[in-house]
């Protein structure tokens, strides 16, 4: 994951791109492989960039060659491809990156695009020629965002708080599914779904084929990378499921036709856990029956104790299970990146679309099974993609 910092509608200081740098430091862990900034005079963006499309060519910020307008972006656009098609106007497109498409939809429609973007994201647009800026993030929250105000009343944002908190008097987290642009009083949320509500609702059979089908679909779209690339795999359902679904496409490097061979045809997968643990046990099972290249790393309660305070410090957040199951992902990230994988797929939130909680089995009726469920994904930003997140960017 990248990261992304943004001063907006700055008064003239003869430092501030200096203090932008300063302060994108913080979270250049997240984008180890290259740095860029843009500033038109008045709003300043800086990216610490994890190179996963284009590797060559898809530095960021990326600027509209018309318009002037600059973005930043941590995340991918799984169907940048389609919008590329579907845009009414000749765009010049100046890198191969999944997230340039969001310039030239933006050029189009203003913020009315949002909800098409089918991906993870948190980004900040700036254009000068409308006076404008915009701040948007995902719908579950898969990537973090956070902003405040300086003492001055300059709005800054940023992937992660540790970036704000040297220049910020006031940090929030900036709300998934909402986007902010110039004017308004505060985030708007862009993304509403009739699943959401139970009242809603129109029953119907399951049909286990379609959701095999979208499931599939799903990873297989995921799978957008020019990087090398592998799989967690903890023995459990979740983890195992998406292993085995990546292992369908392992020989294929999805591109534009999605058939030419892929540079590295073998599955690699990870697992993590204490000497003994009955996760490295089942994941080896899975991976020996899937036949992947598989990795099982162990760590000792010591070494957990040892790194807390820089989980803490990466996590940023007290959640005592958060920590827990954050520290074993920290230490396995860090052996993931010196193997020289970049991108990970993992089983994050099938528990909370699919209500696999054990407390689940005691829900009164339908009604509050789906609304539990509900609840649970809107919080997912807060626990298992916050931990998923930061501690797997800690390291790149």
């Amino acid at each position: 994951m990248c990261s992304i910092l943004a001063i907006l509608d700055a008064p003239p200081a003869a430092d501030l791109r200096e203090r932008g740098i300063a302060l994108s430091r913080f979270q250049r862990h997240r984008g180890p492989d290259w740095s860029g900034v843009h500033f038109d005079g008045q709003n300043l963006l800086v990216h610490e960039r994890l190179a996963i499309v284009d590797v060559d060519g898809g530095a960021q910020p990326i600027l509209h060659p018309s318009s002037g307008a600059a973005l930043a972006v941590n995340g991918e656009i799984y169907n940048h491809r389609e919008l590329r098609a579907q845009l009414r106007d000749t765009h010049a497109f100046t890198t191969g990156s999944d997230c340039e498409v969001i310039l030239a939809l933006y050029t189009e429609e203003g913020a009315g695009f949002l909800d098409r973007l089918n991906g993870i994201f948190a980004f900040v647009l700036t254009d000068p020629a409308r006076s404008q800026a915009m701040v948007a993030r995902d719908p579950i929250g898969v990537i973090p965002l956070y902003w405040g105000h300086d003492e001055a009343g300059t709005l800054h944002v940023a992937s992660e708080m540790k970036a704000l908190i040297p220049a910020c008097v006031s940090v929030s987290e900036f709300p998934p599914g909402h986007v902010w642009v110039t004017g308004q009083d505060s985030p708007v949320r862009y993304h509403e779904r009739d699943w959401m509500e139970y009242d809603r609702l129109t029953p119907s059979p399951a049909v286990p084929e379609a959701l095999a089908d979208a499931l599939d679909a799903a990873v297989r779209r995921q799978l957008m990378t020019d990087v090398p690339w592998g799989a967690l795999l903890s023995g459990g359902l979740d983890s195992s499921v998406i292993a085995a679904l990546a292992s369908r496409h392992r020989d294929r490097h999805v591109d534009d036709d999605g058939r030419s061979p892929a540079w590295w045809p073998s599955l690699h997968t990870f697992c993590v856990g204490l000497e003994g643990s009955p996760d490295l046990k089942r994941a080896q099972e899975v991976a020996d029956h899937l036949g992947t290249i598989h990795h099982g790393f162990t760590f000792t309660v010591q070494e957990g104790l040892d790194v807390m305070r820089e989980v803490i410090w990466h996590l940023e957040t007290f959640d005592v299970t958060t920590i827990r199951s954050g520290i074993p992902m920290y230490l396995m990230a860090r052996r993931i990146r010196a193997m020289g994988i970049k991108m990970v797929l993992s089983g994050e939130g099938a528990d909370e679309v699919f209500g696999g909680y054990l407390y689940f089995h005691h829900a009164p009726d339908a009604r509050e099974f789906h609304d539990e469920t509900v609840r649970k994904l809107q919080r997912l930003h807060a626990y298992d993609c916050l931990r998923a997140n930061k501690a797997m960017a800690a390291w790149g």
